[in-house]
């Protein structure tokens, strides 16, 4: 079972909850096969300058004889650490920008982590819209300003 960090933007969640994020912690395979572009992809502009000149490096390296396994670990390295930390430093990342964090929800996956915490939300109550001082005669048909009912049409006590 996945944990989800959850997170709501600075300004607060919206009325839908349509902001809030939810990251899972653990492995990212996407990450694994493409360190740089997922880094790019979540915004992480100094980690993947970082990632891209390690990879650099390492292929460097791996044309260089001897150095073959030195550039394969740092290959290798480089993969691994994205895939596994690459969601926490997204979230560091957030964190940092003003993002507040509101809790950690275990859960098989996205969906059932989303039902998990929006049923812990209680929804905002609808504005009452009706008046409070209403003046309702008790016999609106018994007023002497009113002629009588206009052209058949219900009155809003349901009589005709």
């Amino acid at each position: 079972m996945a944990s989800y960090l959850i997170l709501t933007p600075p300004e607060g969640p919206d009325r839908d909850q349509a902001s809030t994020r939810f990251i899972r912690d653990g492995f990212s395979w996407m990450a694994f096969l493409f360190p740089t572009l997922w880094m790019l992809f979540h915004r992480l502009w100094l980690e993947a300058i970082a990632a891209f000149l390690l990879q650099g490096i390492g292929w460097e390296l791996m044309r260089r004889p001897g150095f073959f396994a030195a550039g394969i670990a740092i290959l290798l390295g480089v993969h691994i650490l994205a895939a596994l930390e690459g969601r926490h430093a997204a979230y560091r990342h957030l964190v940092a920008r003003g993002w507040m964090a509101q809790g950690l929800v275990s859960a098989p996956n996205l969906a059932t982590a989303e039902e998990i915490h929006f049923s812990g939300i209680e929804a905002e109550p609808e504005e009452n819209i009706r008046s409070n001082n209403w003046d309702i005669p008790s016999s609106p048909n018994n007023s002497p300003s009113r002629g009588g009912p206009s052209f058949g049409l219900p009155g809003y006590d349901g009589g005709r």
